[in-house]
């Protein structure tokens, strides 16, 4: 059998491509999805670094981040509608090295968001078994569970497992907005002034600490790009989908962050791990223990989900480009996934689930986002420069350019110092290892690489050339 016809699974002489089978709600649904778990779990992490005001400040420049972010990918993606995103555009755009680290940074932040959400689905359901009376039950066989199950519902076809995700997403943010009313936090009878006089009990240091977990409100918004090659109409679907997503986000992050402050000291919400699930046991409600429980639950699954979804084709698209072996550019003959890498990343994501505190895999999921993100910023400029505006078809022109690039490379450079302040040891692990993997692209694997198969858009020779 070929080459081509390993990458590609060809049956009967001709190849299988993936399906186009996606709407904007699937591509609101993946990225929300993906990102709803961090109003659930993570975020908080930000008040223990610089108190409840701190923690409000990082979600709200943290949102500016990435309202950059969806408005640079809506443009790019629109355009370089392949399955990959980011990995696709450095591709195109910039060259081979580059798109292997992207490539990497996608595969990192979603295999350890994922991770994340299996600890914490695993810590829910053995926190309620023994407030139940079943303290034998343990977190692992769930947490083995969870992404096991969730790699085969993806195995199965990309529009079963995101018509999953879009509505278990929908439950999960209308069980915050429930919470919300039924607590009434606008009373000031009911709202903890005393947890907002606290200020900034570490100063504008604080904030800027806090900005390290402020970026978990939004984690994942850009992974509505991974499936650009699954959806009927890119140039609509995906700016449409993404930027209504982030709508989404911002109005469930202020509405967490305002229940979870008016109702537990910044002490205890700086370090619990199922916030809002605390927030609805404080009411001494049944009903609404419940039904934050199932919101928890969905949202932890969604996300997982979504990142087994965005990981495998960030992995695929790097197998069909050789830049991994081509045995992972491999779709299934009847289900039309890439079966190979859903396969192969279950146990990468078991290891660090099992064997990984909490916010350690937080940690490294925000690093890899973070380098990502950081290359968002100089990708939009060489964009713009080499294909400008009118030369080739947008299916989306992201305006005030290059603003947007600007504000988001700087707040990138604020974020890594926030990282270094926590978490400096774990910084200097994560450059390394993405030097260590350049130098064996660099001098291995680069050989395997066709440059010429790689640029599969039609466009024009770029400026200047």
């Amino acid at each position: 059998m070929s080459d081509q016809t390993t990458a590609y699974t060809a049956v009967h002489g001709e190849k299988i491509s993936l399906l186009r089978v996606l709407g904007p709600g699937h591509v609101w649904a993946l990225g929300v999805g993906i990102v709803l778990v961090g109003e659930f779990m993570g975020w908080n992490f930000a008040v223990g670094k610089g108190g409840a005001q701190a923690a409000l400040i990082a979600c709200w420049v943290a949102g500016l981040l990435y309202t950059c972010v969806a408005m640079i990918d809506s443009e790019v993606t629109s355009t370089v509608a392949a399955a990959g995103g980011q990995y696709a555009q450095a591709k195109h755009i910039v060259g081979p090295l580059m798109a292997f680290n992207v490539g990497l940074f996608l595969v990192m932040a979603y295999t350890m968001l994922e991770a994340g959400n299996a600890i914490t689905a695993g810590f829910l359901i053995q926190t309620v078994a023994g407030m139940a009376g079943f303290e034998a039950v343990h977190d692992k066989p769930f947490i083995v569970l969870t992404i096991v199950a969730l790699a085969w519902l993806n195995y199965r076809g990309v529009f079963a497992s995101l018509t999953f995700n879009l509505v278990i997403t929908a439950i999960a943010f209308l069980s915050i907005i429930v919470l919300f009313l039924a607590l009434q936090p606008w009373a000031p009878t009911l709202h903890r002034l005393d947890t907002l006089a606290t200020g900034l009990p570490y100063g504008w240091l604080g904030v800027i600490a806090s900005l390290h977990f402020g970026l978990w409100y939004y984690l994942g918004i850009e992974g509505t790009c991974q499936a650009a090659e699954e959806v009927r109409s890119p140039a609509r679907s995906l700016p449409l989908g993404t930027m209504t997503g982030m709508i989404t986000l911002l109005i469930a992050a202020t509405l967490t962050w305002w229940i979870c402050v008016g109702l537990m000291p910044w002490e205890y919400l700086g370090q619990a791990i199922t916030p809002l699930f605390d927030a609805a046991r404080l009411t001494g409600s049944v009903a609404l223990m419940v039904l934050l429980f199932i919101g928890t639950i969905f949202s932890t699954l969604a996300s997982a989900n979504g990142c087994i979804n965005d990981a495998s084709r960030a992995w695929f698209s790097m197998g069909r480009d050789r830049y991994l072996p081509v045995w992972f550019g491999a779709v299934h003959p009847t289900y039309r996934t890439p079966f190979r890498a859903i396969v192969f990343l279950v146990p990468v994501a078991l290891v660090f689930a099992l064997g990984a505190p909490l916010d350690q895999v937080i940690t490294f999921s925000i690093l890899s986002g973070l380098l990502g993100y950081t290359f968002m910023s100089f990708n939009i400029v060489m964009f713009r420069k080499r294909w400008p505006v009118g030369r080739i078809k947008r299916g989306y022109v992201h305006p005030l350019h290059p603003l947007p690039a600007i504000v988001l490379l700087v707040l990138c450079a604020a974020t890594y110092f926030a990282v270094f302040l926590g978490y400096g040891t774990q910084l200097l692990a994560m450059m390394s290892f993405y030097i260590i993997a350049s130098a064996w692209f660099h001098f291995h694997r680069y050989r395997y690489v066709r440059r010429g198969d790689q640029f599969t858009m039609p466009w024009p020779r770029p400026q200047g050339y």
